[in-house]
């Protein structure tokens, strides 16, 4: 193991959309026991700091790896394909005028059951994308392609927190 390793590499798993949740829990607990902070206490402060890196970098992965978005964004750059998502907007058209009818939506949704509907829709659309950015990855080894949906659940993910919030305002 090194700290330049990859998050799979890392985390000995393949270097894959379709991942176990629960195998990369277990994972990094097994990791997290090798390397703590705790156990080199004895080895005086240099290994402690050693520690804390490793330590670091494990739970970095893990954040990474435990998150579909994320480790598909992670997955088209080591494929040599970042999101750049600051600069690259571009996203399949037909979604672009799907995102436009939901803001419309929920800008006129007028009660909690509209916005929960709405919720439940994009929710839909989400797991498709996800399914599709597996497929792409996985099976087409089309990381650019693959950037184009991860932009778009980007794009899902901050609609949600959106949505979330609205239904928050109208649960007060």
């Amino acid at each position: 193991m090194q700290l330049s390793d990859d998050d799979f590499s890392l985390f000995g798993l393949p270097q894959q959309q379709a991942q176990d949740r629960a195998d990369i829990d277990a994972r990094w607990k097994a990791l997290q026991a090798k390397v703590h902070p705790d156990k080199f206490v004895a080895e005086g402060a240099a290994a402690q700091r050693l520690a804390m890196q490793w330590a670091m970098r494990v739970n970095e992965a893990q954040q990474r790896l435990r998150d579909p978005l994320k480790r598909a964004a992670y997955l088209c750059e080591l494929r040599g394909v970042p999101l750049q998502a600051e600069s690259n907007t571009r996203m399949p058209a037909a979604f672009l005028m799907e995102q436009m009818a939901w803001r419309e939506g929920l800008d006129e949704a007028s009660g909690e059951a509209e916005v929960q509907a709405i919720d439940a829709e994009v929710a839909q659309r989400e797991a498709a994308i996800l399914n599709t950015v597996q497929q792409l990855l996985d099976e087409k080894n089309d990381a650019a392609a693959a950037a184009e949906q991860v932009r778009a659940l980007m794009f899902i993910n901050r609609f949600r927190a959106d949505i979330d919030r609205r239904l928050d305002a109208l649960g007060q």
